[in-house]
């Protein structure tokens, strides 16, 4: 049986809109629309029948092709104890497509030279020295906690007499006292899994980023987001904490006859460990900065940053930055989050479709977010979709997302 870190990670692989003019252009998206009626059929369906079924509560869809949004849905119930239906705005918990974005503001630091891909960690964080069994203390780059290749792991993939639990390491969903520095003093007195650069591993590496680059640019972390990423897109609605908390979607579990609302300490089973939730923590503006799962927002910003990416970076990384993060990382022969997938700077990145038994094209980057989300963009077929939902884990791992990814492509 595989690590359920590695079960989730590959699940997360595997995976219109009205806005003023003004609004689109300064996010990098085209508004111009193709409508695409037998692609809207297709996709209605799928929908359709995820709610009629009561696999999920309620999504948001966007799909853009050349950056035109040819697909655009807002389905289902925001929350469904008030009888709010899903709004195109609605925000959402996005646990870990935090990831990309927490990323993109660690390659501007690179490409600005405030941090290096083959810093040590301890240049930033000089305490942070984690061991091997053995004893050892190996060094751990930032290339390292780009890549997952650092030797940290999740406390949800762990038994509960992994050290992380004795620790209190909170992976970032959960209600946690500890401030992000001590979350990371924490991380760092848990054990290694193996020695930085053998192998790929789902981890904690993000978070740890997020401290490193708080550390180095003399900053914390919202504000480099704010200031890297999620500012020069218009990216209003996101960030670590909601600020509106009307159009905040009610979060929801997987359950029969229908998912169960989620309430805070929940913890979902996942191979030997679980996830632990706390819906509350995306209002709570004194909840530390996670970098890996801690961020809040909405589909259409996230389109706009995957459009940004998918066009070659502009206006918040160079293109030669943005193929870098693009192009599998991993050494040949390493095992990846995917039989045919390999892992870039923020994503999957798809290396042999046949492998992965997915028709998106080869070099399609993609990844999901444990609160019911799944997003790619094909470069071959010019797409990018972002798929939001309120459900876990269907949304992010269920029928909904392989069966929409599917009829995305006329399967």
């Amino acid at each position: 049986m595989r690590h359920p870190v590695i079960a989730l990670a590959t699940s997360l692989a595997a995976l219109t809109l009205f806005v003023p003019v003004t609004e689109l252009e300064s996010r990098a998206v085209t508004v111009r629309q193709a409508p695409d009626r037998a692609l809207a059929e297709r996709l209605d369906a799928i929908v359709d029948e995820a709610i009629a079924d009561r696999r999920i509560v309620g999504a948001v869809i966007l799909v853009a092709r050349d950056g035109r949004v040819v697909y655009r849905r807002a389905a289902g119930l925001s929350d469904r104890e008030a009888g709010r239906p899903m709004r195109e705005d609605a925000i959402f918990r996005l646990a870990s497509v935090s990831k990309p974005i927490v990323t993109a503001a660690a390659m501007r630091l690179i490409e600005q030279g405030t941090l290096a891909l083959d810093d040590p960690v301890t240049k930033w964080l000089p305490d942070f020295r984690p061991a091997l069994a053995d004893g050892t203390r190996p060094v751990i780059t930032v290339r390292h906690l780009l890549t997952h290749m650092s030797g940290l792991s999740y406390a949800f993939a762990e038994a509960p007499e992994h050290a992380y639990h004795r620790l209190g390491v909170s992976d970032g969903m959960d209600v946690s006292e500890a401030s992000l520095d001590e979350n990371v003093r924490r991380i760092g007195q848990g054990p290694l899994a193996f020695a930085p650069g053998s192998a790929w591993h789902y981890s904690l590496s993000i978070d740890v980023l997020g401290a490193v680059m708080a550390r180095a640019a003399g900053s914390s972390l919202p504000e480099i987001v704010a200031s890297t990423v999620t500012g020069p897109l218009g990216m209003a609605d996101t960030g670590f904490v909601t600020t509106d908390a009307a159009r905040l979607t009610a979060a929801y579990v997987d359950g029969s006859p229908a998912p169960a609302r989620m309430t805070d300490g929940l913890e979902v089973p996942i191979g030997a460990g679980a996830v632990r939730f706390a819906p509350s923590r995306a209002l709570d503006a004194a909840a530390f900065p996670s970098g890996g799962a801690g961020m809040v927002g909405t589909a259409r910003d996230l389109l706009a940053f995957f459009e940004a990416v998918r066009r070659g970076g502009a206006p918040i990384l160079d293109s030669s930055t943005v193929q870098e993060m693009m192009r599998n990382q991993l050494p040949a022969g390493m095992a990846g989050p995917g039989a045919g997938s390999g892992f870039g700077y923020g994503w999957a990145v798809v290396d042999d479709p046949a492998a992965e038994e997915t028709p998106q094209g080869r070099g399609t980057i993609r990844w999901g977010g444990v609160y019911g989300h799944s997003w790619f963009v094909d470069p071959e077929s010019r797409l990018t979709v972002v798929a939001l939902t309120n459900t876990t884990f269907e949304g992010m791992n269920g029928r909904f997302t392989t069966e929409l990814r599917d009829a995305l492509y006329g399967r």
